[in-house]
């Protein structure tokens, strides 16, 4: 797979124009705080995360199609819904309680405090 097979692929699967950059392919208009890019080096192709006009590499190959591989399997993964069975709104919303009890757990987990409770 080399960039503009990529770009295609993703395109297909859905991926939003936004969440990647690849120069000469497909470059971001408008750019997000944060998307993913595949660039060329001197000896290498890199892919990263651009996050507030810094780049972050995550990894390096030697050839176009490993990088090109790496950036979809990572927007598709990025992309995926939580395992485990999807619920209704109305599923989530019917315990209240249950609702508040795990807020309040999330909450002391992080290191909150309640007053009384």
């Amino acid at each position: 797979m080399d960039r503009a097979d990529l770009a295609g692929r993703l395109r297909e699967a859905g991926v939003p124009d936004a969440f990647y950059d690849i120069p000469g392919v497909h470059e971001v208009s408008v750019q997000p705080d944060a998307y993913y890019f595949l660039e060329r080096a001197a000896d290498a192709w890199t892919v990263g995360l651009r996050q507030r006009s810094r780049d972050s590499v995550m990894e390096r190959f030697a050839t176009e199609a490993e990088a090109c591989a790496y950036l979809y399997d990572t927007l598709l993964r990025a992309l995926a819904p939580p395992p485990g069975p999807p619920e209704s709104l109305d599923e989530l919303l019917a315990d209240p309680e249950e609702i508040q009890r795990q807020a309040w757990a999330d909450f002391d987990h992080r290191g909150g405090a309640r007053d009384g409770g």
